[in-house]
């Protein structure tokens, strides 16, 4: 059996269907005049703005990449911004939505609350049970064979907009052309009807470590991203916190590539070179002047600049925003390097 939502703390209201009478055929009749003259030349974006679109209104968005690069971070920045909490993601703006965000937690979701919980306060509990549902667990039925059950969840939860993570988790087969086309259907089921689609996925393996350059490196049926308006790939090693966006598909203008910064706040940042204090506040634990050369220059430092890295580090020392530990020479353990660690902020 399926995990099913906590619904203590959903309204009653939310647990309704609304789901409209499936013959009403005439609610999505268009006139051709308005559907064909009156359709802008640059898409409406939920996050962009004029031709720099990275989530355009009415086409779902894919945010694909390995594990551990941070996919699930930008998407609670994104989930933030639109319930309101939030203008802009990674310097882009982002429209708020008018319903409810739906998020379907189906990939490992007590790790994506625990991700959440980085982003948002206490204070805002309130306002997070009145526009934010969650589905924990597998969806009801496979949504690549039933592409239906997605509109009906999005019905029931009284959203504008879903969230999918991830998409390896809504169907058995997503290299199957039948269940990629199925899983298609189902979010464009959901834009028909003015509802927002982001959903999470990953690219192909045994690429030898090379990075994604084009839509066939995508995993999975050619439906999935035929689909989509925007695909937006991040790329870099687990747990690092700088990665890369690579913008694979476009509504509108290429955006990127762009180095983005994870922070240990759960927020992300365009990355605009190496800033030492940021770097140890990053890193609570500490980091070697070897370490932050290596950030410094993304690759293994020369000893030229790891003693430009310390020159750095040992400067916000003598301004009082870090403390240094010094090392140990020699014994069994070998020589140890010095320990620099930011100052919390008073």
């Amino acid at each position: 059996m399926p995990n099913e939502p906590d619904t203590e703390q959903i309204p009653d209201e939310l647990l309704e269907d609304p789901q409209p009478q499936p013959n009403d055929y005439r609610r999505r009749l268009t006139p051709g005049g308005g559907f064909v003259l009156d359709t802008p030349e640059t898409p409406p974006a939920v996050w962009g703005e004029g031709s720099r679109v990275l989530w355009a209104q009415g086409e779902p968005v894919f945010i694909v990449g390995p594990t551990g690069v941070g996919k699930t971070t930008l998407t609670g920045q994104l989930v933030r911004a639109r319930l309101g909490l939030a203008g802009e993601v990674l310097g882009f703006p982002v429209e708020p939505c008018a319903k409810r965000v739906l998020y379907l937690a189906m990939d490992r979701p007590r790790q994506i609350a625990r991700s959440l919980a980085r982003q948002f306060r206490p204070d805002e509990r309130e306002l997070l049970n009145e526009l934010l549902v969650f589905w924990p667990g597998p969806p009801p039925a496979d949504l690549g064979r039933h592409p239906g059950e997605l509109l009906n969840m999005a019905m029931a939860a009284g959203a504008d907009t879903v969230v999918i993570d991830s998409l390896k988790d809504a169907t058995a087969k997503l290299s199957d052309e039948e269940m990629g086309s199925g899983l298609n259907r189902a979010m464009q089921e959901l834009v028909a009807v003015g509802i927002e689609v982001l959903a999470l996925h990953h690219q192909r393996k045994g690429q030898n470590g090379a990075k994604p350059r084009t839509l066939e490196d995508v995993y999975g049926s050619s439906m999935l991203t035929n689909g989509t308006g925007s695909v937006v790939l991040l790329w870099g090693s687990a747990g690092d916190p700088l990665v890369e966006l690579v913008h694979l598909k476009q509504p509108a203008d290429t955006i990127g590539p762009l180095k983005l910064e994870h922070h240990i706040d759960g927020t992300s940042s365009v990355y605009a070179g190496f800033d030492p204090l940021a770097y140890l506040r990053n890193r609570p634990r500490g980091a070697t002047a070897s370490e932050a050369a290596r950030q410094m220059v993304e690759r293994d430092p020369s000893d030229s600049e790891r003693k430009k890295a310390q020159r750095l580090l040992d400067r916000l020392v003598a301004e009082g925003q870090a403390l240094k530990t010094p090392g140990a020479k020699g014994g069994e353990g070998g020589t140890t390097a010095a320990i620099y660690t930011a100052v919390r902020p008073s």
